[in-house]
């Protein structure tokens, strides 16, 4: 398989080869639109602070499109394109600004091409577009979400419709682990039939096709597609198929790094809509004009047998996805709670495997709040099957444990709005779930617990039993990483345990003559393949108070323990930090339980608070409506604002933005200003604030962005993005 380095490759519209391209004046006049677009936006960035955007209430109908926005709240949200008309016909001006990732891939070891033996989840639920439509997330109580990235390569988000676009907050949390993600291209039944017919008919119309797929997947940030074509196709247009495929796949490497596209096992090279089960003779043209070969579901062990000595796989059996379908449909091996026996066979012949439809384990439980437990069940039997992938980014390394949903949302271990919700957004860096036996009975579990957390939606749950006969501390393994450390770093340790347990964390890096370390305070080294280094607590002083009185100015808050260590390495390669819990009293069999709050490992060097104050903030795409809006108590005359906030701020630098309004002035002018009041989380460099309830007018209200940098810095209010907004009747 080809695939290209990590370099950066960032070409125009216009650097995109076609041929015959007979649209050229139609992308001129797009891109024009664009710098029209941008230079508004810049303009409004550049403006003073305290200017204010005056608006005169108008209850008009909302001009937004309705494919991207909710009719009646006027949401952002995500979509696919249904029909071969809305694909040709697709611009960037027209499209979904919402729906673009924050988040670019983040690298990981070992990187995709040196995986011989790759992992790939189809995710296919009820038709797609659920409670993951809603770009900046929304109110559920008990909603599916995905967050063993550690064990799978690529991501890929399937429906029915004939463009599937994935939601920006599944390729946000998958690239913040560094999966791939591919949109599905699908043909099917006589209409797929008649599509293909007209696509595939010339070298003009194919490639026009393939351009539109590679401009989607470069404007919305996600990195390749399945293609997916389930309907007899004309001698004319098979033979043109590969064609497309080649073309797409040379066009996708050369405008999106580390792209992938993959043909799913369906027609075979005389036209004809027949699932093999198997890559051979008949489907090969496919694959050699592609990323990779994703095979259907009722295949058996003499298809994977025949297929590893078949020359075609020769050096590329890699690119081979045996496709496993979870839900057991039809007559295949293993399926539901007996996946692990696909695995097994798949990897017995070093296939990679493509795991269609694991939501399984949410669809098919009437009692949702099970959900968690049953997913880490489902994950926790196909582990030995599955590798372990390790981030490898720079420091900072940061993680709350937040898994993208919860029953309520926390800052320091208090609540910033008490009600279920879901973004997956929100997701960070996911530890390793699982549960290890111990000697004599003993146990040790890792799991995600929404019952409390310090910051977002869920802390990580400890929990286990240390047998009377275990004298060392339990060493729970909580991240496997690759992260280069080369200076004084600070780590930082939130949690809650329960009595009669000690805690501590313990930083496990590669063992090798270029690793050295310098004790900032007495350290415990041990030598071994993995040097394992467990910084002692550190004292509060004017310097740490100077660098740290953020993260660590408060030991004790809120039940939590806060606890600070600092060391300072040089040629050292973070591979893994666990916990360890040690009991403390007579040895006797003890019942404990941690909550982990959160880590942290930062570079001290970098923890000067930040320089640059949010520039600008625009106020677009205003509707106002009056009325009770979805909230059943509110009252019917009540005067409500949806608008789109833009600024200009590193994303690079922060976990997330917070979003504030308060009241100024009017219309009684007895009314002193109000209090800040917190809108949201944002999780990119835009929001759309919906349904507020505002003063009458005449009015003045304030909107305020304010960056929460990974560092843990204050930014200074005065710093934050404002803009006045006034408004009559």
């Amino acid at each position: 398989m080809a695939l290209t380095g990590d370099k950066n490759v960032i070409l125009g519209e216009d650097g995109l080869p076609a041929a015959n391209n007979l649209k050229r004046s139609k992308n001129v006049a797009e891109n024009e639109e664009e710098d029209s677009k941008k230079k508004r936006t810049e303009s409004c960035f550049d403006q003073p602070v305290d200017s204010s955007v005056y608006e005169v209430i108008k209850y008009s109908p909302s001009a937004l499109p309705a494919k991207h926005y909710d009719a009646d709240t006027t949401e952002p949200i995500s979509c696919g394109l249904s029909s071969m008309n809305e694909l040709l016909s697709w611009n960037r001006s027209e499209a979904n600004p919402f729906n673009v990732a924050a988040v670019p891939l983040a690298p990981r070891k070992p990187r995709l091409v040196n995986c011989l033996r790759r992992t790939l989840v189809s995710h296919d639920m009820m038709g797609g577009y659920l409670d993951d439509r809603f770009v900046q997330g929304t109110s559920s109580e008990a909603p599916y979400a995905f967050y063993h990235w550690q064990y799978i390569d690529i991501f890929n988000y399937f429906t029915h419709q004939m463009v599937t676009v994935p939601p920006a907050v599944w390729t946000n949390a998958a690239h913040k682990h560094g999966v791939i993600v591919l949109g599905t291209f699908i043909t099917e039944w006589t209409d797929g039939a008649a599509v293909c017919e007209a696509f595939l008919k010339d070298e003009e119309s194919y490639r026009a096709v393939a351009d539109k797929l590679v401009q989607i997947s470069h404007y919305y940030g996600f990195d390749g597609w399945l293609i997916n074509i389930e309907n007899n196709l004309s001698e004319g247009a098979v033979k043109n198929a590969p064609l497309f495929l080649q073309y797409l796949t040379e066009q996708m490497h050369e405008r999106v790094p580390s792209s992938l596209i993959l043909w799913y096992d369906s027609v075979i090279e005389d036209g004809k809509l027949k699932w093999q089960n198997e890559l051979n003779q008949s489907n090969r043209i496919f694959f050699d004009a592609c990323d990779g070969f994703f095979t259907n579901y009722n295949w058996t062990e003499e298809n994977l047998e025949w297929m590893k000595n078949y020359s075609v796989v020769q050096g590329r059996q890699a690119d081979v996805y045996i496709g496993v379908d979870v839900f057991g449909r039809g007559k295949v091996v293993g399926g539901m709670l007996e996946t692990n026996k696909a695995l097994d066979v798949i990897r017995k012949h070093n296939f990679s495997a493509a795991i269609f439809a694991p939501g399984w384990v949410y669809e098919s439980q009437s009692d949702k709040s099970e959900f968690r437990s049953n997913q880490d069940k489902f994950w926790a039997l196909l582990s030995d099957y599955l590798y372990i992938h390790r981030p490898a980014s720079q420091l900072p390394f940061i993680s709350s444990f937040c898994q993208g949903f919860g029953k309520a949302v926390y800052r320091k271990g208090q609540h910033e709005t008490a009600k279920s919700w879901f973004n997956l957004a929100a997701q960070e860096i996911q530890p390793l779930y699982y549960h290890m036996a111990l000697e004599d009975r003993g146990w040790v579990r890792s799991s995600g617990c929404p019952e409390d957390a310090w910051d977002g939606g869920c802390s990580l749950l400890l929990d286990g039993l240390i047998p009377a006969t275990l004298n060392t501390p339990i060493c729970a393994k909580i991240f496997s990483l690759h992260v280069p450390l080369d200076s004084r770093i600070m780590v930082t340790l939130v949690y809650k345990a329960s009595a009669g347990i000690t805690v501590s964390l313990q930083l496990r890096t590669t063992d090798s003559s270029y690793c050295s370390h310098t004790d900032v305070h007495e350290v415990t080294r041990k030598q071994s393949l993995i040097t394992s280094v467990t910084p002692e607590t550190v004292g509060s002083g004017p310097q740490l108070e100077s660098q740290m009185s953020e993260l660590c100015g408060n030991r004790d808050l809120h039940g939590w323990t806060v606890q600070c260590s600092q060391l300072e390495l040089h040629g050292c390669v973070l591979r893994e930090v666990c916990v360890l819990i040690h009991r403390e009293g007579e040895p006797q069999d003890m019942t404990f339980s941690c909550r982990v709050g959160e880590i942290m490992v930062l570079d001290v060097g970098t923890l000067q608070p930040p320089t640059d104050p949010v520039r600008g903030l625009c106020i677009d795409d205003v509707v106002w409506l009056r009325g009770a809006g979805s909230s059943p108590e509110s009252s019917s005359s009540c005067l409500r604002l949806n608008a789109t906030l833009r600024w200009d701020y590193p994303v690079e630098s922060v976990r997330h933005f917070r979003v504030y309004w308060r009241r100024l002035r009017g219309p009684d002018p007895r009314i002193p200003p109000g209090q800040l009041e917190l809108l949201a989380r944002a999780y990119s460099n835009q929001f759309r604030v919906t349904e507020l309830l505002v003063p009458e007018p005449p009015s003045v209200l304030e909107l305020l962005v304010e960056p929460v940098t990974r560092g843990g810095s204050l930014i200074p209010e005065s710093w934050w993005g404002r803009r006045q907004l006034s408004y009559t009747e």
